[in-house]
């Protein structure tokens, strides 16, 4: 329980891809509202997106040596295998060791490589646990979490099946602020991107680090974004840009690629329809942006749980659905039917703005505060 006469002290863990980062920062801007006072620390994982976007974001971030256990038999995953115990058992010192030094009132963890130590280096002391489950299927590293938490958050009905009921607060995924207002950014939208206000606009992102099959897609379907009627603005992501960036298709007038967009908020804001994997982060997103979309699920995670989060809209007329193994065939003539018939565009956006939790921080913000008895 904190004490309400003490600063309050606020440590956030999670990382590796934008889905574990921005649901951390959103929370953490929520909680900084409420108490602008109160200090903040984020812990992650050297060399991830983290230890870049949490600083731009304002806060301060430890970083623990850590790594996920890597599938497959080449020699470098077998290399980097032979060293995971040694990782995990420095980074469970190291995550003591922070958390005893900043002596946090509660930890909230998004997921992540550097969650897991550091959600059970807090445990362990005693301190308030947080867990922010964004997928319809969680890791095996916060369904143990969850035993000792105060409380889970998710995103998705069914989630008993994993965590103990009575800790479950249905919450929706939070997004970044920027997101939620995006009333009047079109024009400025197309003029940060350099798109052309007569034309349509396509957004196809694979999130923070690309995706290998909507770049596929997007490098196959030169001939017919030729024609120039619309125009694509294509997030590659940094792992892809320079297999991608002087493909046909990125050689097209109307057709602007990036490895990442920082102002992603612009980005949607431009977009007449997107196309887009379906992860829970990208889902929780589209729902508050409302616009129409096209959903290629990876297949290559757990349970196959983008393919359920995507249905989780298509089955209510809010997203249209391509397999990823038909995304080089169908993925761009999708979006080209649904930007020529206005009435599937207008169907799509009204049924999946309803599907929104844009509260979703704020009640996440509120349940961390209940845990430690902190008032507003």
């Amino acid at each position: 329980m904190a004490d309400n006469n003490r600063q309050l002290r606020i440590l956030l863990t999670g990382g590796g891809t934008g889905g574990h980062v921005f649901p951390a920062i959103a929370i953490a801007d929520t909680l900084r509202r409420m108490h602008p006072e109160a200090e903040f620390l984020f812990v992650g994982a050297n060399g991830r997106m983290e230890m870049e976007r949490v600083p731009q974001a304002g806060y301060r971030i430890e970083g623990l040596n850590i790594a996920g256990f890597q599938r497959g038999f080449s020699l470098r995953s077998i290399g980097r295998n032979l060293s995971f115990p040694f990782k995990l058992l420095g980074s469970a010192r190291r995550a003591k060791r922070i958390v005893r030094q900043f002596q946090p009132d509660v930890v909230i963890g998004t997921g992540g490589y550097a969650s897991g130590p550091v959600m059970r280096a807090a445990q362990s002391l005693g301190i308030p646990t947080l867990i922010q489950e964004q997928n319809s299927f969680p890791g095996v590293t916060n369904r143990l979490l969850a035993k000792r938490a105060g409380s889970v958050c998710v995103a998705y009905d069914g989630m008993d099946h994993w965590f103990p009921a009575d800790k479950i607060v249905f919450t929706g995924n939070p997004v970044r602020q920027d997101i939620l207002d995006l009333g009047g950014k079109h024009a400025e939208g197309l003029a940060h991107f350099g798109l052309e206000a007569n034309k349509k606009t396509i957004l196809v992102t694979g999130g923070s680090l690309g995706a290998r099959t909507l770049n596929e897609a997007m490098a196959e379907a030169a001939d017919v974004l030729a024609e120039g009627s619309v125009q694509v603005l294509w997030q590659c992501g940094r792992f892809y840009v320079k297999q991608y960036e002087n493909c046909a298709t990125a050689n097209l007038p109307n057709v602007h690629i990036l490895p990442f967009i920082d102002r992603v908020d612009l980005a949607y804001a431009a977009a007449d329809v997107i196309i887009a994997r379906a992860g829970a982060l990208t889902i929780s997103e589209l729902c508050l942006v409302g616009k129409p979309a096209i959903l290629v699920p990876s297949p290559n995670v757990a349970e196959d749980h983008q393919t359920k989060n995507a249905l989780s809209l298509v089955e209510k007329g809010a997203a249209r659905l391509v397999r990823d193994a038909d995304a080089v065939e169908k993925m761009v003539p999708e979006a080209l039917l649904v930007l020529q018939n206005e009435a599937l565009g207008f169907s799509l956006s009204e049924s999946i703005r309803p599907l929104g939790k844009p509260k979703a921080a704020e009640t996440i913000a509120l349940e961390a505060l209940k845990l430690i008895n902190k008032p507003l």
